[in-house]
């Protein structure tokens, strides 16, 4: 057992959140009972996501895309208040983390998918004006398009896009999780093979293409899985909390 804001404070610490400049609140976004056990982790704070954690007996939901997002309205009415209700209606916390669960050179969803596929981190660096966003690094053994794009739909388990030439040899690429296909353009100016983020746009493909890069869309919700879910490990063994990762699926 820890006190909520004890547990905020040693999240906020580790994720060394003070460093970095977001698009929303990081940290404790919904406040519940003072003692927390039980920690379920997720990606978004979807209803679903809550009805299942509460269902579990968390006393506080930790994700990566959590509320309060800069530009969206900020009244308490729809989705959010359903949203928002559930939570005090259960009294549980709501602890959500985006950027610092990016770029985290340990617990973040960039450094969490290098080591569930094997790749070499060789550094990091900024990429729309935030720091460490951009990870880059080299793939193990010798891989062509297909394999590696193969590699990485065999490992998330799902479908991947992928734009380029399949038959190009791979060996130094970049990745960042999410919807970071805007880098797209900064990875062909590194001289990478090729680029990993989840999501894909209309212009993505000719920028990828007419730069020599592949590009692999594996899915925003599916690149951004493991870094929530290995936080939520490291409180359970440092801390001697409950965790359970919960999936909601997401095709996108």
């Amino acid at each position: 057992m820890i006190n909520r804001d004890d547990l905020v404070e040693y999240l906020n610490r580790t994720l060394e959140v003070g460093s970095i400049d977001d698009y929303c609140p990081n940290g404790l976004q919904v406040a519940g009972k003072a003692d927390v056990h039980h920690v379920v982790t997720g990606v978004t704070a979807s209803l679903a996501l809550l009805d299942q954690a509460i269902a579990a007996g968390a006393d506080a939901v930790l994700v990566h895309h959590g509320y309060f997002w800069r530009g969206e309205s900020p009244v308490v009415v729809g989705m959010k208040h359903a949203r928002i209700k559930r939570l005090m209606d259960a009294d549980v916390s709501l602890l959500a983390y985006h950027l610092p669960l990016d770029t985290h050179p340990v617990f973040g969803n960039n450094a969490q998918l290098a080591k569930l596929l094997d790749w070499r981190i060789d550094g990091q660096c900024a990429a729309g004006g935030v720091a460490d966003l951009f990870f880059h690094g080299q793939v193990t053994g010798h891989q062509n398009g297909h394999e590696f794009a193969d590699h990485i739909a065999a490992t998330l388990g799902r479908s991947v896009t992928v734009v380029g030439d399949p038959e190009k040899p791979i060996k130094r690429i970049g990745w960042c999780s999410g919807g970071a296909q805007r880098m797209v353009l900064q990875a062909a100016g590194l001289g990478l093979d090729a680029f990993v983020s989840g999501e894909i746009s209309e212009q993505t493909t000719h920028e990828a293409r007419e730069n020599g890069l592949l590009y692999v869309a594996a899915g925003h919700h599916a690149t951004e899985r493991y870094g929530v879910c290995s936080i939520g490990e490291h409180l359970a063994e440092q801390l001697q909390l409950t965790h359970q990762f919960i999936d909601v699926d997401n095709p996108a």
